[in-house]
């Protein structure tokens, strides 16, 4: 059920974030772009780890994957974004992304990077 949520927010959201960038053009496509994408950026941060087994994350990605993959980021972008032009659009796709990522099973991570338990 909470799949199907998370299904409804991320379909709701990444329209919305293409409505603004069409809407406004110009760079918010790239700004919603990078919302898009922006939150894997964090892997980087594993180059050279030694790879810490099948789906577990090196233990030096884990807070920055957290800290990008958490709804209150992207919401807190939301609320000061909504101030600054052209910028909402980022925020929305961050979140869409976040929503899309739960909908496939990936959450937070434990501190040795495996998998959080679905709550």
């Amino acid at each position: 059920m909470k799949r199907i949520a998370w299904a409804v927010a991320a379909a709701f959201l990444l329209a919305f974030a293409v409505f603004e960038a069409v809407e406004h053009g110009g760079w918010t496509v790239g700004a919603v772009l990078l919302g898009l994408i922006g939150p894997d950026l964090t892997f980087l941060a594993g180059i050279g780890a030694p790879p810490a087994g099948r789906g577990i994350l090196p233990r030096r990605v884990v807070p920055f994957y957290n800290a990008a993959h958490h709804w209150a980021s992207p919401v807190l972008f939301l609320v000061v974004f909504s101030f600054v032009p052209n910028t909402f659009p980022l925020a929305l796709a961050w979140l869409a992304h976040i929503a899309v990522d739960r909908v496939f099973g990936y959450g937070l991570r434990t501190a040795d990077g495996r998998q959080r338990a679905a709550a």
